[in-house]
């Protein structure tokens, strides 16, 4: 690599049943990748069947699974979210009509937990489709770059990562940026570019040794042959006589209505359906389906870049209309609608405790979690009746975007006490619901009383080219746009910088220019969002709701957590009992950090006096009401203040000489006390009553 670190890449040692298989290793961290396809394509499937799964090995880092089982199991959002990454750098480039079953795994085998095997996967699983016999138009391969103390590092180590206010994957092929996905803190549209540059250039290292390997293996000269698609160029040239012209009409007819454009659409091509004999529909249909797809994907295109004229007749800069409501939910701590066209995000916000962190207990991160944000996409969003099983890979990932395009902007961990869920239910859909995720998710923060930094918005922009001259770059793009279009390029950020961003690229050779042309313009999408946003609220609500959750931090010595928490837990949960609070202690810095939640003032003043109590400091001299713990032959011991008991000897109970204490003191009984001793090696406590009382005559 150009900044000295080696990587290394090996096939021809392991898995030698797959079709295609490499080992990747940099430092102590080892990847091994392999990819099958099948020889034939099933009946009926008119697209590429891929799968992409990164799994990551315990044992690569010394470390048992948790759980029951005690066993890798399904994967968790971190595998599924770098599978995706793996997944979209490599789907654009296999050739449009191989449909063959493919499925590439990717495993971390070792982990010197230095070097983050993340941005490794993809040239682990670009290196076995090269050095196998499958159709592929790569290679391809995949860096991280970070900007750390104000210079770009091309992956960097984990402890590194930690001061970067650029962290971006990107994946690209020797000539074009095919992916790029990331969080920034609030940097311009020239540092990311310069960044994606900088990826670009490592990338061109590592696909020439991709190339170097494939090309020592005999295999991988000779790509297999298939035919997976039958065509018929006459039928083609009908349906593209037929129905061009009318669907041209409809795209630059500027309907804004969704559902009246595809009903227009297929009217034309049941229009077409209908003038032919039952033979030539049941031997032509499906391929009928396929070119109708492709006049359709013509003319729009050709509305665009010829009449600058959009689906629903926007101009090329326009934003769909926009309306926010905040305080929808009457009981959520923080709700808010956004609203974008015929996109739509209903979005709340839970404030919680610590011990409500999500434990992160992966092979290579641990740790705990104190904001969520979860996105969901139920099909009735899109007018679709489908079965929902569990949270989808889309979900994930969406949702992940939107948590890196907010995290930057909330308050440090000294201001912020809870732990914050964000949930995003997406209740209309047509392009962008990762966008308007986000917006809702500020305003709804806002209105919980979170104080975040800045409000964030977001836009998705889109491209339509012909040869890279003629091009369009398309504003807050449709569903459909999205779909037909070159490019979807997703972008958040302040008044002041960008915070995340995501783009995918369907074309080869999209020059920087036209990407600096994209974010400029994109630029200017999220300001104009932020300003129909503040129509609504401008800033996070001065205190939050009545309902919601009051937290107080304490921060006792060290030495007092065990006496806080008491024997198996038994002090503190008597005081969360007895309070109605939750209490949470964390050792931080050699301090107790103890939080007490609660919706009641009263309770969280109780529990605060309580633990005060328990974590004072005895001082010689001073009187304190204490509660007689136990009678033993030679006096009592008396609890003086929560947990911590005195010696009050049997003499210094009264002036006159004592038996025992029979009919003078008893379990239970409260009395004052004078603390006139602290054994200096065993800290043992030493207390008077007498020297409260009168001192009689004959005493002195």
């Amino acid at each position: 690599m150009p900044d000295g670190k080696e990587i290394t890449l090996e096939t021809g040692k392991l898995a030698k049943q797959a079709h295609g298989s490499a080992v990747i290793r940099m430092g102590g961290t080892m990847l091994l990748a392999t990819v099958v396809s099948n020889e034939d394509a099933k009946e009926g499937v008119d697209f590429l069947p891929l799968t992409v799964e990164y799994q990551e090995k315990y044992a690569s880092t010394g470390r048992f699974p948790g759980g029951f089982f005690k066993r890798e199991a399904r994967p968790s959002e971190n595998e599924i979210l770098t599978s995706r990454l793996v997944d979209r750098a490599l789907r654009p480039l296999f050739p449009e009509d191989y449909h063959a079953d493919t499925q590439m795994m990717i495993m971390l085998i070792s982990s010197d937990r230095e070097h983050l095997p993340d941005s490794l996967a993809c040239l682990a699983a670009s290196t076995a489709l090269a050095v196998s016999d499958i159709p592929f138009n790569g290679p391809v391969s995949e860096v991280r770059v970070a900007r750390i103390d104000g210079k770009f590092e091309v992956n960097p180590s984990i402890d590194n990562l930690s001061r970067a206010d650029i962290d971006i994957m990107v994946a690209a092929s020797l000539d074009s940026i095919v992916m790029v996905e990331g969080e920034m803190k609030e940097v311009s549209e020239a540092d990311m570019l310069e960044g994606i540059k900088i990826a670009h250039e490592a990338i061109k290292v590592q696909i020439n040794a991709i190339k170097s390997l494939a090309a020592e293996v005999a295999s991988a000269a000779t790509k297999r042959e298939y035919n997976h698609e039958t065509h018929d160029e006459a039928l083609r040239h009908a349906v593209m006589e037929a129905c061009f012209d009318d669907c041209y009409a409809v795209a630059k007819a500027g309907n804004p209505n969704k559902k009246e454009r595809s009903q227009a659409f297929k009217a034309i091509k049941n229009a077409y359906l209908e003038q032919l004999t039952e033979e030539e529909l049941a031997a032509q249909a499906s391929l009928i389906g396929v070119y109708f797809h492709d006049v359709e994907k013509k003319a729009v295109r050709k509305a665009i870049l010829d009449d600058k004229v959009r689906l629903d007749g926007r101009g090329l800069t326009d934003i769909r209309p926009i309306w926010c409501e905040v305080d929808y939910l009457p009981y959520a701590h923080g709700s808010a609608i956004f609203t974008r066209g015929e996109t739509q995000s209903l979005t709340t916000v839970t404030l919680g405790t610590k011990m409500d962190e999500q434990i992160i207990d992966g092979a290579v991160l641990e740790g705990k979690n104190n904001f969520l944000l979860h996105y969901n996409f139920p099909s009735f969003s899109t007018g679709e009746a489908r079965p929902n099983r569990g949270t989808s890979r889309r979900e994930i990932g969406h949702g992940n975007l939107a948590l890196r395009a907010l995290k930057p902007m909330l308050p440090s961990s000294s201001e912020n006490p809870y732990t914050i869920r964000v949930v995003s239910d997406i209740l209309e859909s047509n392009g962008s619901s990762s966008m308007a995720t986000v917006c809702a998710g500020t305003l709804a923060l806002m209105d919980a009383g979170v104080k975040i930094k800045k409000p964030v918005s977001g836009i998705a922009m889109g491209l339509i080219t012909d040869d890279g001259s003629n091009y369009a770059v398309l504003s807050d793009i449709l569903g459909d746009e999205d779909h037909l279009g070159d490019m979807d390029f997703k972008v958040t950020g302040t008044e002041d910088g960008i915070t995340a961003c995501q783009m995918d690229i369907k074309v080869q050779g999209l020059s920087y220019e036209i990407m600096l042309n994209a974010l400029n313009q994109a630029k200017q999408g999220r300001l104009h969002i932020l300003g129909e946003m503040k129509k609504v609220i401008t800033a996070p609500r001065e205190d939050y709701k009545p309902h919601a959750p009051r937290i107080v931090e304490m921060r006792i010595a060290k030495e007092f957590i065990g006496a806080v928490i008491g024997p198996g837990g038994k002090i503190i949960q008597e005081m969360q009992k007895e309070t109605n609070t939750v209490i949470t202690i964390e050792e931080v810095n050699e301090q107790g950090i103890v939080q007490i939640s609660s919706s009641n003032k009263e309770s969280i003043d109780k529990a605060m006096a309580r633990i005060r109590a328990i974590t004072a400091t005895p001082e010689i001299g001073e009187v304190y009401s204490g509660k007689v713990k136990s009678i033993v032959p030679f006096g009592a011991f008396v609890e003086i203040i929560p947990g911590k008991d005195g010696l009050l000897h049997i003499s210094e109970v009264e002036w006159r000489r004592l038996e025992n204490l029979d009919g003078i003191l008893k379990e239970g009984d409260i009395i004052d006390v004078k603390l006139i001793d602290v054994d200096k090696k065993t800290g043992k406590l030493k207390l008077s009553r007498k020297i409260l009382l009168p001192k009689p005559e004959a005493a002195n």
